[in-house]
């Protein structure tokens, strides 16, 4: 049974004051109300000042001394990914809920050690997935849901993204192995999730991945092409090579009664919207379009609702850490499908 926090403010740390901690500052701040910024914790002593000095708390160097000096009900991951799971755990023997930015894990077993260890301390585990939050995304989940498509023949995602030398070169975890995972790994990570939460359980995945053009551990680029259970057959196309900039984050989906595309920058513009039958959603259309220049998008805010809500014992997780798993095992099974240059089926046989 989980604790429920009511009658005062949710205390969180954020752990990891770098390049996708600004979302988190703000999505607390946002919910001022409910939840409160109570610590901080990174390894750079500039970085730890700047922050703390901005934001009015404590800071430390050291996670495990400020799992035990701090009264915490919450702490967010926003490390390198590889550290996600050790980290995780030890919140865990703190008996401290913990959020994670994606990926959850680089390995497999790291993200199944997560859950385990959460669930045996009795405190959630939530992975951001706040790209669901977009309404976007929010009008094509409705549209799969009511089953508008009929049957899904075929899905097509597009990640044409950049990531300049200088980008891998800013921090010694980019572009490793352990810590940071490729372009599939950490930069299209959600839309990987897409895979799963749009369409459905996969069965099959044939990878090829390359380091074209950066000089990284990991891949610059890769293709997936997918084998759905429902028989649904699709491709992923991945690069951070794109010239000059960030052209286009795109989900594409063709079904017996029905075709969408919604692309942008980061899925933040519905392109084509048709179907055999009207319904309410279509009037939603025009309006559930936005500007963005980030891919991250604007759906941070609308995630901590959610994970505020559970916390409060009125919801149930969005994105837990049983559902993160599944977007770790697409990817999984699409970077030994590359190395080993064969078909992989889900699920994983671990």
């Amino acid at each position: 049974m989980y604790k429920t926090i009511t009658g005062r403010n949710i205390r969180t740390a954020i752990v990891g004051c770098g390049r996708i901690s600004k979302n988190h500052f703000g999505s607390i701040a946002t919910h001022a109300g409910d939840i409160e910024l109570t610590a901080i914790c990174d390894n750079d002593h500039k970085v730890l000042a700047a922050c703390s000095e901005q934001h009015g708390v404590k800071a430390y160097l050291d996670l495990e001394e400020m799992l035990r000096q701090e009264q915490l009900d919450l702490v967010v991951l926003c490390t390198p990914s590889g550290l996600h799971s050790m980290q995780a755990q030890m919140a865990a023997k703190h008996n401290i809920n913990v959020m994670t930015e994606k990926p959850m894990a680089t390995r497999w077993h790291d993200g199944v050690s997560m859950v385990k260890a959460c669930d045996e301390a009795g405190v959630r585990l939530f992975v951001v997935k706040q790209n669901r939050r977009n309404a976007t995304l929010q009008l094509l989940k409705s549209a799969v849901d009511k089953e508008r498509f009929g049957r899904i023949y075929m899905v097509n995602i597009n990640v044409f993204w950049t990531r300049p030398q200088e980008y891998y070169d800013s921090a010694k975890w980019r572009g490793t192995w352990e810590f940071d995972g490729g372009a599939f790994m950490n930069q299209a990570s959600h839309y990987v999730d897409l895979v799963d939460w749009l369409i459905g359980p996969v069965e099959s995945v044939q990878a090829y991945t390359g380091t074209l053009a950066r000089n990284i551990e990991v891949e610059d680029t890769g293709v997936a092409s997918i084998k759905w259970r429902s028989g649904a057959l699709g491709s992923m196309n991945v690069t951070m090579l794109t010239y000059p900039k960030n052209l286009e984050g795109s989900i594409t989906i063709i079904g017996e009664k029905g075709t969408v595309r919604i692309g942008g920058l980061a899925v933040n513009e519905i392109q084509h919207w048709e179907f055999a039958d009207s319904d309410p959603d279509d009037e939603r259309v025009k309006s559930a379009s936005y500007e963005t220049t980030s891919v991250y998008g604007f759906g941070h805010p609308l995630y901590y609702k959610n994970v505020i809500d559970v916390l409060r014992g009125e919801a149930e997780p969005e994105t837990d850490g049983r559902e993160g798993l599944r977007s770790l095992e697409v990817l999984i099974a699409t970077y030994l499908s590359a190395r080993d240059g064969r078909r992989v089926s889900l699920p994983l046989d671990y």
